[in-house]
């Protein structure tokens, strides 16, 4: 997969500082902030790369960065609670595997856009667009103004196919990611999972902590999250895992203030890798959270809580 910046109208290769000249060719296009890349988003992408194989065109997905609720609503108070940083949105979309990936950066100046300016220079203009899908919810361009309306006057007046994706039912039950964070706000990480269609991923640096878990036979890693936006899910203890060097790990992590241990109330990501024992600090890495253990609590000493993370471990280590 191929991956594109477009920034202040112009285009660079991800990760490049050099505008490079691009070409429209002709596309299937889905276009969204998809954060989470859950299961009706999987569907119109999907949807959309099997109208690209059968009509012989590109598969585009158009997404943008930052958010654009952190650009629409200014400075919200608190972190926004993604679903995804933009490197797990890159790795979930590089899954699904279509041909180009198109990171709008989005800014004040872009949130201007007219719908109809948007579909028409950049959607067929700049990327070629012969066919769009899009969500049945979705709207375009400033003020989210452009309705299904606008795409499908467009796209007639502009020989360009238009396609609306149904909503994804599980079990009866509508789903978006609005109802995704308040499973995961409540612990409630394999329903979530359910939903996502994959494992819900915790990204961040390794850095240096206090080393207690050390003290009482259980190091851990205390990571720094890439993107303090990140949704973290409801404090407690996880069943999670990692690869480290093409090999997979089991891992205890830890969301909460570490009652036991600390009393600064401060909010700390860690996890004991079982089998592991190398030196991670400075790396990044991630871990896919499986399952809800337990809440975190506050134990009498460190002999109640190293027999507790006992037990956390063997459920861990029983786990398929």
């Amino acid at each position: 997969m191929r991956i594109i910046d477009y920034n202040d109208n112009h285009v660079y290769n991800y990760g490049s500082s050099t505008p490079v000249k691009f070409l429209p060719v002709p596309s299937a296009v889905t276009v969204g902030s998809y954060d989470g890349v859950h299961r009706g988003h999987r569907k119109i992408i999907a949807r959309m790369a099997a109208v690209a194989q059968s009509r012989g065109l590109r598969s585009v997905v158009v997404t943008f960065e930052p958010h654009p609720r952190r650009v629409l609503e200014g400075e919200v108070s608190g972190p926004l609670g993604l679903l995804t940083t933009l490197d797990e949105k890159v790795a979930l979309l590089e899954a699904e595997c279509v041909d180009l990936l198109v990171l709008v950066r989005f800014t004040p100046d872009f949130a201007l856009r007219s719908s109809d300016d948007f579909i028409r220079n950049f959607l067929v203009g700049l990327l070629g667009a012969k066919s769009i899908i899009v969500g049945y919810d979705h709207a375009f361009g400033r003020d989210r103004s452009g309705s299904r309306e606008t795409l499908e006057r467009l796209g007639s007046e502009l020989d360009v196919a238009v396609e609306v994706v149904d909503e994804v039912l599980i079990g009866n039950e509508h789903f978006s990611s609005t109802k995704i964070r308040e499973l995961l706000e409540n612990g409630m990480i394999e329903k979530a999972n359910e939903f996502l269609g994959s494992p819900y991923m915790i990204t961040g640096t390794v850095v240096d902590g206090e080393k207690r878990g050390r003290e009482i036979g259980f190091p851990t890693v205390n990571l720094k999250l890439i993107d303090s936006n990140k949704l973290l899910p409801h404090s407690g203890v996880y069943l999670a895992q990692t690869v480290i060097d093409d090999l997979s790990y089991k891992a205890l992590m830890n969301i909460g203030v570490r009652p036991t241990l600390s009393s600064a109330a401060l909010l700390s990501l860690e996890a004991h890798i079982l089998g592991y024992s190398g030196n991670l600090y400075g790396t990044i890495i991630r871990f896919d959270l499986l399952k809800f253990i337990r809440e975190e609590r506050k134990f009498q000493n460190l002999d109640e809580l190293k027999y507790q993370i006992e037990k956390d471990k063997k459920t861990v280590e029983l786990y398929c």
